[in-house]
């Protein structure tokens, strides 16, 4: 996880102008993904005001601010020109108050601007913190992207993870991480997995050493990053161990608030993983959409079940009917018996 962003990186992302301080965009750094919309401070309300936000002005802020006098705008501005504070954003291409600028140039204060709309530029500032300051945690594996899914293949280490990967490059997929994959939550359904930055585009093949995929098969052979979607965890077979078989046994790794499925693959000479990854993938979003071929399974079954039934019962009843035809046929004959006797 990232302490902090410089507001050079920010506004390098989220495409801002810069109105003042350019000088001191590398100096400033922000440390929470939060944004700030100074209204009320603007009336002089500062029992809580949040400093070390990005502070960012749209339409609102500034049409108030146009009715205030020289003054009183200039004092406001100063008491939100903290220290602490990153930069101020203005939306919508509005010019920044003149009172603005004097203020940030005390305090060495970037002043940026946008064309987008308030919304839209909160979104864009937002969503890029979130991602360099989210936690990020460190799993080992490999992760590919396959059929739009991002598969994280996880096993003990020498049991073929990165073979596997190369050969799903080889077929067309991508790959994001090998060896050593961070991931982070970027909401509250959503794990974004990538490469730590001395690994991107590597990938180590036992034998021949580190290859670089981007170099050796293309651009179209790597993403920087991906969701993860789905992990496939690689186990040795042994005939103790017990797999599942009919494919309701998923289960589900917790990281971070979310859950992921997770399936186990058993790995013995003679199959062909990265076949198996693709199919599991296949099935993993025809799930996704809907269908289940364990339920068209246990439905097959169950419809099976029920004719051999229906057909069980037309037989004992066939039998049943047979054997009073056979006891009435006696009881005919034992009477003739009878009847001839006397």
């Amino acid at each position: 996880m990232a302490d902090s962003v410089s507001v050079a990186d920010l506004v390098t992302n989220a495409r801002l102008d810069v109105y003042y301080g350019k000088e001191y965009l590398d100096k400033r750094t922000i440390s929470t993904s939060d944004i700030s919309r100074p209204g009320l401070e603007l009336t002089g309300f500062f029992n809580y005001y949040p400093a070390k936000r990005i502070q960012l002005l749209g339409i609102t802020e500034i049409s108030y601010s146009k009715g205030m006098s020289h003054e009183e705008l200039l004092d406001v501005m100063k008491k939100m020109c903290q220290p602490q504070t990153p930069a101020f954003v203005v939306s919508t291409q509005l010019d920044p108050p003149e009172e603005l600028l004097q203020a940030a140039q005390d305090q060495h204060i970037p002043v940026l601007g946008s064309k987008l709309t308030t919304s839209r530029v909160l979104s864009n500032m937002t969503n890029y913190l979130e991602d360099k300051l989210a936690e990020r945690k460190s799993i080992h594996g490999v992760l590919v992207d396959v059929y739009g899914l991002g598969i994280l293949i996880t096993g003990d280490s020498g049991i073929g993870k990165s073979e596997t990967a190369l050969e799903l490059v080889k077929r067309g997929h991508r790959l994001i991480a090998d060896d050593r994959v961070e991931v982070y939550q970027q909401n509250e359904q959503t794990l974004v997995g990538t490469a730590p930055a001395i690994l991107r585009h590597l990938l180590e093949i036992r034998g021949i050493g580190i290859i670089d995929v981007m170099t050796l098969f293309g651009t179209g052979a790597v993403r920087s990053q991906t969701t993860v979607s789905l992990i496939i965890h690689l186990a040795n077979y042994t005939k103790e161990a017990k797999f599942d078989r009919l494919g309701n046994g998923t289960e589900n790794v917790h990281i971070f608030d979310v859950d992921v499925p997770k399936i186990t693959i058993p790995v013995r000479t003679g199959r062909n993983l990265a076949i198996i990854i693709e199919a599991a993938a296949m099935n993993f979003r025809a799930q996704s959409m809907g269908y289940d071929a364990t339920e068209t399974f246990d439905r097959n079954l169950n419809n099976l079940i029920k004719v051999n039934s229906q057909n069980d019962a037309t037989q004992k009843q066939k039998e049943k009917a047979v054997e009073q035809q056979n006891k009435k046929s006696i009881n005919e004959n034992n009477q003739k018996s009878d009847d001839g006797g006397r």
